[in-house]
């Protein structure tokens, strides 16, 4: 294919809304990992951010970043692959998803990053290079059966971590960043052929007239053209900051246990029990001594199996 810059959407200019809108992505973004942050040194509730509003949040800022790169993958070869830049993007992709990898291996090794969305990402602006020069109607639709697929198809063959990026496992993997392949690359598709369809109906050069007037919000616009650098760095300094304040002021591990502990049995019993039950798997955690490494995120999947034993037991016990 031609690789002249020329013929590409690009050619005739950024669009500063759609760097606008990767900035608020990444904002959004730093919020949850800080709520993730906090959540990690018992500040606020264990499971916080993996449940109800967060969840939602969480999946809708990923979501938002992959659609983004399906429109920029149009604006950036929509007429004709450029592959010297595409493989510069992908490499430097490519790398972050393997230094991201890396460091949680030695930060949380039991819950570490084999499949974020860096390296969804790189699979995906891979796979998008298939899709980006079709009717968007037949992206469009592409898009909305990846989406379903895995609703449709699970089998425990998927779920060890070689196969369950894939996204059809039955259990889902341990992981502090989990995007697989299906139901996410649906959201870049989603991209491709949104940006299919604005590029034919003339609403990139409509949002590229928005330029002087986002004039004022340029600093927003230089942060989102800058996405890989900030995700790389935004992560790091917030974790540091509250390992610092949790050296000097940390939570109270007994107190975050108990509450948990307790919203999570009285969904199901009452106080009385809970109340026993609570105080004996406190108890025997510490006798056996998991409860650290449970209040700590240091867990695998042996100890995992000795919680389980000693909380059922416990319930078994309190039954009697």
């Amino acid at each position: 294919m031609c690789v002249s810059q020329s013929i590409n959407p690009t050619s005739r200019g950024r669009i500063e809304f759609i760097d606008i809108a990767r900035a608020v992505a990444l904002f959004a973004m730093a919020i949850y990992h800080f709520a993730w942050d906090l959540e990690f040194f018992n500040y606020v509730e264990r499971g916080l951010t993996g449940s109800g509003g967060w969840k939602i949040f969480a999946r809708t800022i990923a979501s938002s970043f992959l659609f983004l790169v399906g429109v920029s993958l149009v604006l950036a070869h929509g007429r004709a692959i450029r592959w010297r830049p595409f493989l510069i993007r992908l490499a430097q992709v490519a790398a972050g998803a393997v230094a991201i990898t890396v460091v949680t291996l030695f930060v949380t090794p039991n819950s570490f990053v084999f499949f974020g969305i860096l390296q969804l990402i790189a699979v995906a602006s891979l796979l998008g290079l298939l899709f980006i020069h079709l009717p968007w109607l037949v992206t469009a639709f592409a898009a909305a059966v990846i989406v379903v697929l895995p609703f449709v198809i699970s089998h425990p063959v998927f779920d060890p971590k070689w196969l369950a990026w894939i996204g059809f496992f039955e259990a889902p993997p341990f992981s502090n960043d989990f995007i697989p392949v299906f139901p996410f690359f649906g959201a870049v598709l989603a991209g491709i052929a949104a940006a299919r369809f604005a590029l034919v109906h003339g609403v990139f050069d409509r949002l590229r007239g928005w330029n002087s007037s986002l004039r004022p919000m340029w600093r927003l616009g230089v942060l989102g053209r800058h996405a890989l650098l900030f995700y790389l760095l935004h992560q790091p300094i917030l974790f540091g900051i509250v390992f610092a304040v949790a050296q000097l002021a940390p939570a109270d591990t007994q107190a975050v246990f108990r509450a948990d502990c307790q919203r999570a049995c009285l969904a199901e019993r009452d106080a009385a029990f809970c109340e026993r039950y609570c105080g004996c798997a406190e108890r025997e955690l510490r006798a056996q001594g998991l409860f650290d490494a449970l209040m700590g995120g240091g867990l695998d999947d042996a100890k995992m199996t000795r919680i389980r034993r000693i909380t059922n037991q416990c319930s078994f016990e309190q039954t009697e």
